[in-house]
């Protein structure tokens, strides 16, 4: 759940729409599952010879039911070597709230790129009928409007499945998570594969092994981020960044491969542990 991989190309969606679920309209489906995950990084290929490796982990934990809310905690800290002793060490932390009808939304962002300053967003949003309320603390106070067509990104993971589970192969929507400034929108595609059935053999990693998790089948998935304001003004149509994983329909994600253009990064489960959770009463 994906709040929602984020280097210093900028803050991403990641968190939320692979690690984790929201939307309450799938708690009928079936509930969303607690838990942490740990993701080891690596560089699968770079396309341009701008980066000649890369590490790190993302550490996220997922709280909440669909009553109450969900929480998303998330940490990502990497390692980019450029060559020629250039290295990027980038921080990310995020803590993001979600309500189980996907209309109220609070999210606080801190990114930190070598030693420089800390960048920091905190903010909410609010839904009111055909239009959405932002209002922002950091990096500086400001309120603003969107289209009540922007989705939160929990909400996005909810149709995801849901539109997985009718048969649907693409889905567009627009989504709004706070990254960057706070003022970015982003037009996503989603590529939904072929159900994986839960007997299909598979690569060993926690979350299969897991006993929460044997019976689930899951979906390949990637989602396309573009720049909307890009997007309007010149017409673009190359995604910023692109995130492919195998989504289960409790809203865990494995296999995970972030594609940022000029490299490709994947992220393999080293760890994953089921959390205790209350259920919606």
């Amino acid at each position: 759940m994906m709040h929602l991989f984020r280097t210093s190309l900028g803050v991403t969606a990641l968190a939320v729409a692979a690690f984790g679920p929201g939307g309450g309209a799938l708690a009928a489906n079936g509930p969303f599952l607690a838990h942490q995950a740990l993701y080891d990084l690596s560089l699968v290929k770079s396309r341009s010879n701008s980066v000649n490796s890369a590490r790190g982990r993302i550490l996220y934990n997922f709280t909440g039911n669909a009553c109450e809310g969900y929480t998303s905690e998330f940490r990502q800290v990497s390692e980019l070597d450029s060559g020629e002793g250039k290295i990027t060490l980038s921080d990310l932390r995020s803590n993001s709230w979600e309500d189980g009808a996907g209309k109220s939304y609070r999210f606080k962002i801190e990114t930190r790129m070598n030693e420089a300053d800390a960048g920091r967003v905190d903010g909410s949003a609010e839904r009111d009928g055909d239009h959405i309320n932002v209002k922002l603390k950091l990096p500086a106070p400001k309120s603003f409007t969107l289209d009540g067509k922007v989705v939160f990104p929990t909400e996005q993971i909810q149709r995801i499945i849901a539109a997985a589970k009718e048969g649907k192969s693409l889905l567009e929507l627009s989504v709004y998570d706070g990254s960057d400034d706070g003022q970015k929108v982003y037009n996503t595609l989603t590529v939904i594969g072929q159900p994986i059935p839960a007997d299909r053999s598979t690569a060993s990693d926690p979350s299969t092994s897991d006993e929460h998790m044997k019976s689930l089948k899951r979906w390949p998935v990637t989602v396309s981020y573009f720049d909307r304001d890009a997007q309007q003004k010149e017409g673009e149509q190359t995604p910023v960044y692109a995130m492919s994983f195998e989504l289960y329909e409790n809203g865990v994600s494995r296999q995970l491969v972030l594609d940022y253009n000029d490299f490709v990064i994947s992220g393999a489960m080293g760890k994953f542990d089921v959390k205790d959770s209350k259920p919606c009463n």
